[in-house]
């Protein structure tokens, strides 16, 4: 009996070890579930979330991809959206009953409006001012922007079944599916990390942005942006 608690401390360390490959809890109010690396470089498209089992969905915002690459998911004030590419066009729908490879998301009850914005046009402006703006503020965490775009390049992923992924480039060039929108009013949920690169932003920056028009009929990972000048609202979690 007197090894017990030693084995015992031993399972319960490595039962905790083993759930840190799945899910990255970051802090109180912002979740990462599986990672983008894993999906990239180790071919893990299978899910490691149900987006349904969420709980708390009143003031839900969220982003990632569907499981196997086969579309995009975004949770904007507790309203769940997927797109998929549909003959080349985008279809947009709203549900729940999506599953992910890598996932991250937070309640938002209040969001609060960041005042005196300076011109921002571009994502290398907008991440630029979020970095300098937020080093006092809890990170990681969420921010949203309401806007009007000159042009907007999204992409939507869009894997044939089978492929097999081994690197970014592989799962790139076989599955995006570039969309370009003009002069349209838009919502984006934004992730803000400068530690989670390659787990839910990519390599070469510290955000991760999936945009929706104002009417829902075109929705997508954010990949470039000119913003009308002045239309801005930016808030922050």
């Amino acid at each position: 009996m007197k090894y017990t608690y030693p084995i015992l401390k031993k399972a319960i360390l490595l039962f905790v070890l083993s759930l840190s490959f799945i899910n990255y809890s970051i802090s109180q109010s912002v979740t990462v579930v599986g990672a983008m690396k894993n999906v990239m470089w180790k071919g893990q498209l299978q899910a490691t979330i149900n987006i349904d089992t969420i709980i708390k969905k009143q003031n839900l915002c969220g982003l990632g991809p569907v499981e196997y690459l086969r579309g995009e998911v975004m949770i904007i004030d507790g309203k769940c959206y997927k797109s998929e590419v549909i003959n080349d066009s985008i279809k947009v729908s709203e549900t729940y009953n999506l599953k992910a490879p890598f996932f991250g998301y937070t309640n938002v009850e209040k969001w609060e409006e960041v005042e005196s914005l300076p011109i921002i046009i571009t994502l290398e402006q907008l991440e630029k001012f979020i970095n300098k703006s937020s080093k006092k503020h809890k990170r990681p965490f969420f921010f949203k922007i309401l806007a009007i775009v000159d042009t907007a390049n999204i992409h939507v992923m869009d894997l044939p079944l089978g492929t097999v992924v081994t690197s970014p480039d592989i799962a790139h060039a076989s599955g995006q599916k570039k969309f370009i929108i003009t002069n349209k009013e838009v919502e984006i949920i934004g992730f803000f990390s400068t530690e989670h690169k390659s787990i839910l932003t990519h390599h070469d920056t510290f955000m991760h942005l999936h945009l929706i028009t104002k009417d829902k009929n075109q929705m997508g990972h954010l990949d470039s942006v000119f913003f009308k000048n002045a239309t801005i609202k930016l808030y922050f979690q």
